[in-house]
């Protein structure tokens, strides 16, 4: 079992394009780690505070992820914090070193993690 980290900034709190967003990110992340659903055990994802039109579990779940367990959290209010961000760690059934995992940082959320930002 592998966690994967990833997050994505949001251009606006606005419930279409969190969905938009979430589901990119979801689909990334899958896809840079040459993941089916299946091997998804869990995810968990985060918002900071200045996010409140929807749940991002609940675009996981528009997405066919019925079946993951998925929890939503909201991020520490720090001042100085990124705005508008979703982040995720998802835990999947991966046969591969920690060091192979590909995290995945979407637009604005590069500054995160530009170490591991593609």
């Amino acid at each position: 079992m592998r966690a994967i980290r990833g997050a994505t900034q949001l251009d606006s709190d606005d419930r279409e394009h969190l969905f938009e967003r979430t589901a990119e990110l979801v689909r990334t992340v899958l896809e840079a780690n040459a993941l089916s659903t299946d091997a998804l055990i869990s995810i968990l994802f985060t918002c900071t505070p200045d996010l409140r039109s929807d749940f991002p579990a609940a675009a996981a779940r528009e997405m066919g992820m019925g079946d993951v367990p998925l929890m939503c959290s909201v991020e520490i209010d720090v001042p100085t914090a990124l705005p508008r961000v979703v982040r995720l760690m998802a835990h999947a059934e991966m046969d591969v070193p920690r060091a192979e995992v590909r995290h995945v940082y979407l637009h604005g959320a590069t500054v995160l993690r530009r170490d591991l930002a593609q």
